[in-house]
């Protein structure tokens, strides 16, 4: 039987000799990473440093899927990118500098991205998937797709100075990201980066972390974050890690899984004014009926300075408490942030506090320079 791993030459075991060196690796650890294929999922902070070691490490085939074009607020951390690439989609501007970085290694664009019909089969080209996306709806596909495909998941999560790293592999035992979490929380309860901040610095470690998790899965050497979780707190400079058990309930991959919760219909009863509407619809209200609504920033001062909307009036969230006997009782109050967390807190607060006509504006301001206001400055 043919010996199924590639054969490195010269040049490739000129420029991967430190890893050769190792009595853990040596030629043959590296002929099987050269046979690996890695899909990362997200060409953004954790994408970015994972996809860079990934490549470095000569992975022989890394695939890169993102939606999204770089940003000018993106190059805080997403390393892969830079300030030329501002506008170009991040998979295009991903693949090449990874490519100029390794020429030995194949380099596979998505430019599709993953979505419910495609995440199966997608994953089930790859050995190992690389989750480096930032919202819980993605991580809960990636998770049930990489479980119905039997593909080990490396896991990763920022938020402000803290991360998390994991591996969910149930194929070999070990517990998916369902058991830690079981259902995805309410929309706009967890803020994102473009929320709360992230510290750019902190992107590199975990994605390096999860590149590492990929190595040595590829590699088949050390011991894998499987059943644990490692997590991190860069303000103090803490690592910790907890053993994190196989749920046998869990909705995914426990003795009984439901493809998906049962929940009754706990719609609430219609309202004269809706909790949340679409940047269009705000628009539409703001032109057609001034002297009926406002507008409320709920924005920090500093976010304002960089774009704002004409006519807004701001007052920070944490100060609307303080501010509700200003505000009018006999108009509908359209709530707005950068992308619509932050809005969403406040208008459901206000409602809490008898104003039924407060309303969030959904993807915030960002989304209004997306689709209104082109003019507007990203951040």
């Amino acid at each position: 039987m043919p010996d199924p791993l590639p054969t490195l030459t010269p040049a490739e075991l000129s420029r991967y000799s430190r890893h050769i060196l190792l009595d853990e690796l040596g030629v043959e650890g590296q002929r099987r990473l050269a046979a690996s294929r890695v899909l990362v999922i997200g060409a953004g902070g954790l994408g970015s440093p994972a996809a860079l070691y990934l490549a470095a490490a000569g992975i022989g085939t890394v695939g890169i899927t993102d939606l999204d074009r770089v940003e000018d607020h993106n190059l805080q951390r997403q390393l892969l990118h830079d300030t030329a690439s501002v506008g170009e989609p991040k998979v295009a501007s991903a693949a090449r500098r990874l490519r100029a970085l390794n020429p030995h290694i194949r380099v596979v664009e998505h430019p599709d991205g993953v979505t419910d019909k495609n995440a199966v089969s997608l994953f089930s080209e790859y050995d190992i998937v690389l989750d480096g996306t930032d919202n819980f709806t993605a991580r809960y596909r990636n998770n049930d797709a990489a479980f119905a495909a039997r593909k080990p998941l490396v896991f990763g999560s920022i938020f402000k100075f803290e991360g998390q790293v994991s591996v969910f592999d149930p194929a070999r035992g070990a517990p998916c990201y369902r058991c830690l979490f079981p259902d995805p929380p309410q929309p706009g309860s967890v803020p994102g980066c473009g929320e709360a901040g992230v510290i750019g610095a902190l992107c590199g470690v975990i994605g390096s972390l999860q590149a590492l998790e990929a190595i040595k899965l590829a590699a088949g050497i050390g011991e894998p974050l499987l059943g644990r979780l490692l997590t991190y707190d860069a303000l103090t400079q803490r690592f910790q890690t907890f053993s994190l058990p196989r749920n046998p309930a869990c909705p995914c991959c426990g003795h009984a899984p439901v493809s998906k919760k049962q929940t009754p219909d706990a719609s609430p009863p219609p309202m004269d004014h809706p909790p949340e509407i679409s940047v269009a619809e705000a628009n539409s209200l703001l032109r057609t009926s001034p002297e009926q609504v406002t507008l409320i920033d709920v924005r920090e001062p500093w976010e304002t300075e960089i774009c704002r909307i004409p006519g807004a009036q701001l007052i920070p969230m944490r100060q609307i408490p303080e501010q509700l006997a200003s505000l009018p009782r006999d108009r509908q109050l359209l709530v707005l942030c950068h992308h619509g967390g932050r809005s969403q807190r406040v208008t459901q607060f206000l409602r809490a506090n008898g104003f039924s006509a407060a309303t969030n504006v959904a993807g915030g301001i960002h989304a209004w320079a997306e689709e209104i206001d082109p003019t507007l400055p990203r951040y």
